[in-house]
């Protein structure tokens, strides 16, 4: 009993920091939302749910909701199972040698602030002095030269394209280390017994690993739906609405409109879809862990 006491009281800290930090904001944002209210007044009107009536009959919403589920769907194709491969191609014997090398270049791009990765990406997408259409020109392709973050239609791949560049690296580096930590006497046994590459990578290497696919799944979805910082940089949800994201329309409704609750009610909906999305994942997984 004594033990028991004590236990408690060093959870107690920890679990003040989560109250405080964690769920107390989320509370007072759903409260805040119920409300219309600005940051230059004191004063606010109860309203109810009508933000949320007004949010689900907005059509920037949907807009922005379908970017996030485009967003989340490459990014799972591209970082997920492009992280899956790069990562096995780095622990084949003939490349393992030169593995350092390649996990410092792969990762470096994970590292650099976003901000300076958006301003970059975007000097490289301009139509008239941008490297990227300069080299589709030097290729002979000169009727695939875009003005890429222009146009409604190429914008908000290409700032998705911007978030696999950056990412993909980090995900391969996960998976290395898990892969690294798979027996080897497990692929041995397998290739005594007939199995080629393909199938030990099917057979072994992914159950092996599928916490760590769990992990990296979870984060990129979730990553998917709070993206903010390269598709502001670059866009500001531009041209129109074509790369407005719930994030982007969050930021624009609170410090450009100054709705603060409407913003809150935004937010509040991010929060449930990444709760609902993370839990999913953990159920679908069914890795116990």
């Amino acid at each position: 009993m004594y033990q028991n006491k004590r236990a408690v009281l060093y959870v107690i800290p920890a679990l003040l920091v989560v109250l405080v930090f964690i769920f107390l904001p989320i509370i007072l944002n759903f409260y805040n939302s119920t409300f219309r209210w600005n940051a230059f007044s004191t004063e606010k009107v109860f309203v109810g749910l009508e933000y949320y009536k007004t949010l689900f009959t907005d059509p920037v919403f949907y807009t922005s909701l379908k970017n996030n589920v485009l967003y989340a769907v490459i990014s799972l194709v591209f970082q997920v199972g492009g992280g899956l491969i790069i990562a096995a191609i780095l622990e084949e014997k003939i490349v393992r040698k030169f593995q350092p090398f390649f996990r410092t270049i792969f990762f470096i791009p994970s590292i650099l602030s976003l901000a300076v990765v958006g301003l970059l990406w975007n000097m490289m997408y301009q139509p008239s002095i941008g490297i990227i259409n300069e080299f589709i020109q030097a290729i002979g392709f000169q009727d695939f030269s875009y003005a890429w973050l222009g146009e409604p239609d190429t914008a908000i791949y290409a700032v998705i394209f911007v978030s696999q560049w950056q990412y993909t690296g980090y995900i391969a580096m996960l998976f290395l280390v898990a892969m690294q930590k798979i027996p080897r006497t497990l692929y041995e046994a397998a290739m005594i017994d007939g199995a080629n590459r393909f199938h030990t990578f099917i057979h072994i290497t992914i159950p092996q690993i599928k916490e760590m696919i769990l992990v990296a799944t979870t984060f990129t979805t979730v990553g998917a739906f709070k993206v903010f910082d390269e598709v502001y940089i670059m866009t500001s949800g531009g041209p129109g609405h074509a790369t407005e994201v719930l994030g982007t329309m969050l930021f624009n409704s609170g410090f450009r409109n100054d709705e603060m609750g409407y913003a809150s009610a935004i937010a509040t909906i991010i929060f449930i879809i990444t709760v609902i999305l993370s839990f999913l994942q953990i159920k679908a997984s069914r890795t116990g862990e």
